[in-house]
């Protein structure tokens, strides 16, 4: 047989004695020698160091470098051959200057392209368009005021873009 458990409230309701929490560790104080150095150490309290270390800690600027500059560069870092740029400003409205180079295969064609692209980006230009990736033949990269044509030598001689350029700048 079991017994039946009483509804007393006050059996079921049991309290726990409360313990005492234990007491937080107590700060320590530093040595009045000590919190000197400290406040030597921060930048923010000693204003001549604090000039010394944003000096050390501040890039240099490079010289300012042209969008040019930086697609010249990037060709000539990656080995791109027979490379014309063409001012068009008197020609067109399009762009100024049209630069023309050649590759020795579509993997290198590519990849040209890209170290281009990626240069730009790192020097602050964006590009704004980029066509025939994929194939690898010609790849064309509008960045805005430089038109680059990256093209496999074939490729390069069928369309000669640059006599198409210099023959309207002759006639006008």
């Amino acid at each position: 047989m079991t017994a039946k458990r009483a509804n007393n409230p006050s059996k079921r309701t049991k309290k726990i004695p409360s313990h005492p929490q234990p007491a937080a560790p107590a700060a320590r104080s530093i040595p009045a020698r000590s919190a000197k150095r400290a406040v030597r150490a921060t930048p923010a309290a000693d204003p001549a160091r604090k000039s010394r270390v944003a000096a050390r800690t501040t890039p240099r600027a490079p010289a300012e470098r042209t969008l040019r500059d930086v697609v010249l560069d990037a060709l000539d870092e990656l080995k791109a051959f027979d490379v014309k740029a063409l001012d068009v400003r008197g020609l067109t409205d399009i762009t100024d200057t049209m630069v023309v180079a050649s590759g020795t295969s579509d993997r290198h064609v590519r990849s040209i392209a890209d170290r281009v692209v990626q240069r730009c980006k790192e020097a602050g230009f964006r590009p704004y368009g980029i066509e025939g990736e994929r194939d690898g033949e010609w790849v064309l990269l509008d960045l805005n005021d430089i038109v680059l044509h990256v093209m496999l030598p074939r490729v390069r001689e069928f369309y000669a873009l640059e006599k198409l350029w210099t023959a309207n700048e002759a006639a006008a």
